[in-house]
Parts: C-alpha cells; structure tokens; sequence
C-alpha cells in the first residue's frame, strides 16, 4: 500500500502544533521520498544537489561517470621525474617555472576586502536565525541525508549483481535473444561424455536466478518500508476530514433556515404578482384569439372579391395566410374544421383562372397588329399572372407561350400572303384557291417583295416576344434577388440569437435584487423577445379594427408569432412596382432553370420564324424556281435572307441555323448551275477556237484596269462610252502587251465573275474555289489537247499547227498564270483560317500552267531542231558560199521569228532562239565532224566560216536579236 502513495514524509516533531503550523510549507522544507535507482531510474534521487548525478544502472550504465575513477589523487600528485616535491600538481604539465613566475596584479580587478561583504551579512543573519529555529524543529537534514545516502548505497551495490539484462525496459523472453541471453541452450546439451557437467552448470545457474530474485525481494521490501509513515500520515488526515465535513454540515443546516426565512418574507408576493400577471395575458390572448376567428370568417368573402378584380396574387397571399393560422394558431376549432379543405379547392380554382388569363394574355399579345410599336401589352397584368404563378409552382407556364408563338408565326406568313395576291391582278384566287399555288404564280420581284415583308413582321415579332420574356425574367430574378436577400436576414438572426438570450438573465438579476418585473419592464418597453411572443397578425384589409378599452393598442393586434410574412418592394424594368412576399418557397436552382427556360423560349422563337421562313422558300422551290435566277437575282435574295438572319441574331443572341442552312443548300444549287453554265460556255468558246490573234475591245481593257490596283469588280457597262473607243491590237496589262485570242478574253470575264460572286454571297467561297479550279484545270487541259495535241485539226478544221498558234497559246496561259497570284489574294482574304489549305489549288493550278507553257516553249525548238536535222545531214562544203543549206535555214529563222515576234515578249523571244541556235550548233557541229572538216584554216575550214558568217549575220539582223551572243566557236571540236 505504501508503494501506491507518493506523498510527502510526516517531519518528525515534538508537538502537533507544529506540524500543522508548518503544513502548508511541507514541499518546500522537504523533498519527496523517490525510489532506489535501480528500480525508478528515471527518478531524482536523494539531495537534488549530491544524488540526482548518480548512476543508475538501467538509463546510465553504459556512460561514465565519476563513480567510475578508480585513480589515487596521491599518486597523481607525486610526479618522480621532478628533483622535488612540488606545491601545485600544475607543474606537472606547465613545468617547473610556473610556481616561481610572478603574476602581474591586473589593474582591472579591484581589491576585495570583507567591507564587500558587510552589506550581505546583514542581510542574511535574519535568515539564518530563522535557520537555526528550523533545525530544532526538523530532522537534521544531513543526518537524513546521509542515512538515506548510505542506505541507496548498500542498495545500488546489491543491484549490481543483478545482470544489466533484467533491467531492460523491453525485457521479453518471448524474444529469442534475450531468452538465450538469460538461458543459454549450452546448459541444457544432453551430448555424450558431458552430462554431469551440465547438470551442475543448471543447478548453478538455477541458483544464480534465485539469488538475483532475493536480491530484488529485499530491495523491494525497503521500498516499501520508506512509504510506512506516508501510509500513518494519512489516516491522521482522515480524522481532520471528518471534522471538517461535520462543521460543514451545521454551517448548510444554518444557510437553509436562512434563505427559507427570506422566501417567506420577500418572494411569495412577487410570486402572487407573476401568477396575476399571467392570468391577465391569458385573457388577452383568449381575446385576440376571438378577434381572429371573426377575421378568418371574412376569408372567403374577401378572396371572391379580390378574384373579381382579378388580384391572383393578394388572394393567394390571403389564402395562406389563413391556412397557416388555421394550423398554427386555430389548430382543433371545431367551427373552421371544414375551413381548410375549402381554401384548397378554391385555391386549385385560382390555379385554373391564373393559366386561362394567361393563356388569353399570350394570344392578346402575339396576335396584336404587327406594327413598329413593341411596347409590352398590360405590363401590370402580366406581372401580377407571373407572380402568381410562380407563387403556386406552376413553372411550366412558359410552354403556353410558346405553343402561342407557333401559331402566331404560322398566321403570320398566312396573312401576308392573302394580302399579297389581294394587290396583285393577274392572280385569280376564284380560279386558284390554295395559297401555295397563287404564291408561285408570283414573278421575282412580286415574291421578293412579298419574302421581304414577312421578315419584317417577323423582326417585329421577335423583338415583342424578347421584351415579354424580359419582363417575365425580370419577374423571376427580382424572386431569386428575395430569397438571397431572406437568406442574408436568417443568417444575421442567428448570429444575433445569442445577444437576444440574455434578456433571461436580467430577469433573473432582477427578481435577485427584490424589484418586481411589472416595475423593470413596462407594456411600452418591452424586450426583443417579448415584443415577438406578444406581437400579433395584422388582419386582413376589410376586417373591423381592434378596439378594447382595457388593451393597449400592442396587445390589439393580432399576429402568429410562427407566421412571419414579410413583403418587400420591388421594381420591374417596365417601372411597376410589386410587393413580393417570402413565402413563395422556389429554391434557387428551380429559379434559375425558369430563367434559363424562359430564355431558350427566345431562341426557340428565332428558330420558329427560321422553320417557318425555310418552308415558304421551299414551297416557293418546288417548280425550280430559285434554282432558275440569274445571279443579280440571286445575290439579292441572299443579301435578304443574310440580313434577316443577322437580325435574329442581334435580337435573340444565338445562330439559327435552319435559314441559314436551306441558305447554304441554296447557294450550292446555284453554284453548281453557275458553274456548270459557265464551264459549257467555256467548253464551246474552246471548241470553237480558231487559235488566232483577236482584237480587245474597250470594255475588256476596262475590265483588266480595274484589277490592276488588286481590287477584283466588275465595272459598270457605259454603252454611250463603248461605242466610241475603237479595239485595240493587244490587252495592256500593268504595262505588258499580251496578244490573246477570244476565248481567254471572256475567261477572264469568267473568273471575275467567280470573285464577285464570293464578294455578294460569302458563304458559297469554298465551293466557288473548288470550282474556279476546276475551270482553270479544264481550261489548261482542253487548250493542251487543242493546240499541242493537234486536237483542233479535227474539232475546228484548222490545216496546220503554225508556230504562231503555239507563241498565242503560250501567251495566252502567261496571262492566267499573272492574275492567279490575286485570285489566290481574293480568296485568301474571304477565307477562314482553318480553310487556307484549300489554297494549295492555286499553287498546283500555277505548276501545271508553267509546265504547259515550259511544253510550247519546247515543242518550238523542237520544230526547228527537225528542220536542222533534215536541211545539215544534206550539207556539203563547197562552193558557193552562202551555200542553198544556210540561206534555207536562215529563211526559216526569219519566218519563225517573224511569227512569233509581236506575239512574245522581247526577253522569251530572245531565250527561245538561244535555244534553237543551241540546237542549230549541235547539229552543225555533228555534220562537220562526219565530214572531218576541222578549224586548220584550210580552205573547207573557211568555206565553212563564211557559211557560218552568213548565218550569224542574218540572226543578228532580226528584229531584237543584235546583241545576241551566238557564241559560234562551239561548232569546232576541241583539241586535246
């Protein structure tokens, strides 16, 4: 038992009086009895100042302490090395001069002298008597001090013997090392010629683990016989606690008597007010209860008055609001137990009306005359409808609205076709009784006009529809605006919750004090919280105002302290103000669906016109009608539909893509007409092609000069101005003559009329490339196989191929190739990022024209190279000189480059005959070496010279070939 107790040792005195005069000091004048080290070795032990350093074997047995010094200060001090036993054992390591040496004084340590330490003496004598009177008192501490030293000594040294092992704080036998440290298997081997000796080594080992476990026996037994005083001290505790309580317990007998004497005298009146006092409001609640029974009687009278005046809202609000003190505060009124039931039917009946007034509000509004004024229709009536309403979740309400718009939209289109064929005489409805019949009896301009017309109502009636949906949207966001607002209001209530609870406490401070509560608080300053317990409903507008001669006004009133409608005004964007109450029970994510949905109501309103103008056009396309406009007609119609389709969108805020998309199939339709009319047309002007030089007439230099600033259109026909202005020999482009012929003239009207057509209708630019390159493809191709393949031999009934056909056609694909660079621009610049890859056409178009041209250039040289080889495998050297071979070809030089000198340009005429004279050495050089005429100087080397002379000098004389480097000197083979 005394090993469970750490309390302080009982001090040893002479008298009880002074150990209860010293108790409360007891921790401070003796230091707690702790364990021997080896069995707490955590715990301080002994004197804090001599034992807490000591060793314990567990925490400090594998670290040196002084305990462990084994050396004899003697010995240290006598070093046999020196002559002579010296004073200090510093000279030991310092030599022998240290004690010798004088030290200077420092100047900076003063002189101690005993009149320093006056001051302290005088201020530790009183304490040291107080010392002294405490020695008597006490136990000598160095007597306990040393006896308990010397007691953990003899204890320290018998745990000594005890292995370290067993003084682990995680000895384990179940662990394998520490088992077979403590039991080693060698004292149990059973082997031959050993047994004795093992058995011995067991017993002794057995006794070694007996002695060990006296050993701690013992040390355990002082433990416990150091606690045997705590153990007396307390029971002498005991018997002072049992004086102290019964004290304790005349001292509460006597505060009762006390505090009973005081209810009597001061709180049984106060009490006898209180119960006054609660009698007196009971019978003011049982007539404020009687006051709004007679009021819901007026219920159902009001709401059909209100219903006569078509106030959806107020008699909703009405209805719950007698619904709520039906259940809260008349719950079990025998009177009204069919009141209840009532309100719900009528309530359903409100419902009805509520979707029949807005149905015919929506019908009133759709189907008003579709004029410029988009004003909102009765704005006050169609919010009171919403809020109503949304009041009763009716959140499908947006639907009837739009069935609405549909059939507005289909009569829509109806009606201005009546009106339409109305005006139009040649259209006999006797005779032709459907719409879509007389509607396609309508020319171009009759139907435009007409087209044009329905989407203006049509703006008109999108822009009426997005102001009523605002307004209806502006209704639902004024809702969610509330229920944020609510929410912010509850959340301030809680946190001021916690201030308004402590208006209990200063009644209970009051009553503590003796002053009565009717005194602290009168009926006109009552508290937060009484105020709320005792306020009460307003009634409804026709019931009779409280009046009572014995109640105040405050107690008049009549309120559900659970029913806390609150309104709150609020404004619609048209200027109406609304009070929106807070029990419309709408969470916010159904708020915001509403909202979202009222939204999509607008776009589905802009894709209801889009359908329903996609069905007039195809009623209008079903005899191909579109498909058979020119393209002016075309691009108006487009430029209509693109403008209508833009103002949906501004109105609306979202693409619709119905128009848009019939647009689109539209314009294929007519691009492939187009395309089609124009590569036939190009096909006969090929097939009809004589391949020779036409002249220009003005309007096509017109048209080239309004391209050459990079700017593609097609100018405006001036038919006064045409008639004078002559055709010109060559189309002057940015300075160069180009010789052509009639066909590519009028391609090149083509291709105009492509970019253009990209210009009016930019949708269709894709499908315009693709197809532009396909004209210019088939144009390459079907002029190679009319001029280089000889195809116009039978197609036109040409006789011959002339080299000026060749030069023309050449000519002719040079002046494609310089306008496909800003083809190529135009179409970039109306093109999408993402479509420039289409692009690439323009680059193959370019490589294919070049190869053609590269392909003329050739058959050209060609020509001559024939000629070459015909006329010098018959050359001779000799006389005459110029022989009839070298006048022969320089006939057919000058022919050649009389054929295709106007046609060509200075510098390819000037490249062509290098090539051909290249070709005109080669095969001189090839005869003379058949003929083994060499440059010796003989006289076949100069007959040969004069010939050659002849040639060069005849070259030279054409027009722009005199600076022409023939460079002659190749014919002659070269010596080695």
């Amino acid at each position: 038992m005394a090993s469970s107790h750490s309390s302080s040792p009982v001090p040893q005195s002479n008298s009880s009086d002074a150990f209860f005069k010293k108790e409360m000091d007891a921790t401070k004048r003796f230091r707690p009895v702790q364990s021997l080290p080896d069995v707490c070795p955590k715990e301080p032990t002994g004197d804090p100042n001599n034992l807490c350093d000591s060793p314990s074997l567990v925490a400090d047995q594998h670290r040196w302490t002084i305990y462990h010094s084994k050396v004899n200060l003697p010995a240290a001090l006598n070093d046999p090395r020196l002559a002579k036993r010296e004073s200090d054992f510093f000279t030991k390591t310092w030599g022998v001069d240290f004690v010798d040496t004088e030290v200077t004084p420092s100047f900076y340590l003063p002189q101690i002298t005993k009149e320093h330490f006056a001051l302290y003496q005088q201020e530790i004598a009183p304490r040291e008597k107080v010392h002294e009177r405490c020695k008597n008192i006490c136990t000598p501490k160095d007597t306990f001090d040393r006896t308990l030293l010397h007691t953990h000594d003899k204890s320290r040294t018998d745990l000594e013997q005890v292995p370290k092992i067993f003084m682990k704080p995680d000895f384990a036998l179940e662990d394998s090392l520490t088992f077979n440290a403590v039991l080693p298997w060698s004292h149990f081997s059973t082997a031959g010629g050993k047994g004795n000796r093992d058995a011995a080594s067991s017993r002794l080992l057995q006794e070694k683990l007996s002695h060990y476990l006296d050993i701690v026996e013992v040390n355990i037994a002082h433990q416990i016989s150091l606690r045997s005083e705590a153990f007396f001290h307390a029971m002498t505790s005991q018997h002072e606690l049992q004086d102290y309580l019964r004290k304790t317990s005349q001292a509460v007998k006597l505060l009762r008597e006390k505090i009973a004497q005081i209810d009597k005298v001061m709180c049984e009146g106060s009490l006898r007010v209180l119960r006054l006092s609660l009698t007196r409001n009971n019978c003011i609640k049982a007539y404020n209860k009687l006051k709004l029974m007679a009021t819901v009687h007026q219920t159902q009278p009001t709401v059909q008055l209100l219903l006569s005046t078509s106030e959806f809202v107020g008699a909703l609000d009405l209805i719950a609001t007698t619904q709520e003190v039906l259940q809260q505060e008349l719950q079990g009124i025998h009177s009204f137990r069919h009141l209840g039931s009532q309100l719900c039917e009528l309530e359903k009946l409100i419902d009805k009306m509520m979707i029949a007034e807005f149905s015919t509000y929506a019908r009133s509004d759709l189907n008003r005359p579709l004029e410029d004024d988009c004003q909102i229709l009765e704005e006050e009536r169609l919010v009171s409808l919403v809020f109503g309403l949304l009041k009763q979740r009716k959140l499908n309400f947006y639907e009837i609205y739009g069935d609405e718009m549909i059939i507005t939209a289909k009569n829509i289109i109806k009606q201005c076709v009546v009106n339409t064929v109305s005006h139009i005489e040649e259209i006999d409805t006797e005779v032709v009784v459907k719409l879509a019949d007389q509607m396609r009896m309508m020319n171009f301009p009759q139907w435009f006009d007409l087209l044009k017309n329905i989407f203006s109502k049509f703006t008109i009636f999108l822009k009426r529809i997005k102001a009523t949906l605002n307004t209806i949207r502006s209704v639902v966001f004024l809702v969610l605006d509330k229920n944020q607002k609510t929410r912010d209001l509850e959340d301030t209530l809680q946190k001021n919750s916690a201030k308004d609870s402590t208006v209990d406490t200063e009644v209970a401070y009051l009553t503590h004090e003796g002053m009565f509560i009717s005194d602290a608080f009168s009926e006109g300053d009552l508290p937060p919280v009484a105020a709320d317990t005792t306020s009460q409903r307003n009634t409804s507008p026709n019931s009779e105002p409280c009046s009572s001669d014995s109640v105040s006004e405050p107690e008049c009133t009549t309120d559900s302290s659970s029913s806390k409608e609150q309104t709150s005004s609020s404004i619609t964007p048209g200027g109406v103000e609304m009070m929106i109450s807070d029990d419309m029970k709408l969470t916010d994510l159904e708020l915001v669906r509403l909202a979202n949905n009222i939204q999509e109501l607008l776009y589905n309103a802009s894709d209801i016109c889009h359908d329903r103008s996609v069905k007039f056009l195809m009623a209008r396309a079903k005899d191909g009608f579109l498909e058979k406009l020119n393209s002016n007609e075309f691009v108006t119609l487009s430029r209509l539909m693109e403008g209508f389709i833009l103002d949906t969108e501004q109105i609306c805020g979202r693409k619709s893509m119905s128009l848009r998309g019939a647009l689109q199939s539209q314009a294929n339709r007519f691009v492939n007409r187009f395309h089609e009319e124009r590569k036939t047309k190009l096909s006969l002007l090929l097939d009809n092609e004589r391949w020779k030089q036409a002249e220009v007439p003005a309007e096509f230099q017109d048209l080239v000069d309004s391209v050459s600033d990079g700017r593609i259109s097609l100018p405006e026909k001036k038919p006064a101005a045409t008639e004078e202005r002559k055709p010109a020999e060559f189309l002057i482009v940015e300075g160069q003559k180009y010789a052509t012929v009639g066909t590519v003239l009028l391609l090149i009207r083509i291709i105009l009329e492509y970019c253009q057509c990209v210009d009016n209708i930019p949708s269709i630019t894709t499908d315009m490339l693709t197809r532009l390159s396909d004209l210019l493809k088939y144009f390459n191709s079907r002029s190679c196989q009319l001029v280089l393949g000889a195809g116009a031999l039978q197609v036109v009934g040409l006789k011959t191929i002339t080299t000026k056909n060749l030069a023309l056609s050449s000519r002719c694909l040079q002046l494609i190739v310089h306008y496909i660079p800003i083809i190529r621009a135009h179409f970039e610049a109306r093109l999408q990022p993402k479509q420039y890859s289409m692009l690439r056409h323009f680059d193959h178009i370019t490589k294919d024209y070049h190869d053609h041209i590269a392909e003329i250039s050739a058959k050209l040289v060609a020509i001559m190279d024939s000629l070459f080889d015909k006329l010098l495998s018959k050359y001779e050297v000799k006389a005459p000189v110029p022989s009839a071979c070298f006048r022969n070809i320089c006939k057919q030089m000058a022919k050649m480059h009389e054929a295709i000198y106007e046609l060509l340009p200075e510098e390819q005429t000037q490249m062509l005959f290098l090539r051909i004279n290249a070709s005109y050495k080669l095969h001189l050089k090839r005869q003379l070496a058949h003929l083994n005429v060499v440059n010796d100087g003989g006289p076949l080397n100069g007959l040969v010279t004069s010939d050659v002379a002849f040639y060069t000098g005849n070259l030279q004389a054409l027009k722009g070939l005199n600076n022409l480097d023939l460079n002659m000197a190749e014919i002659w083979e070269q010596k080695r």
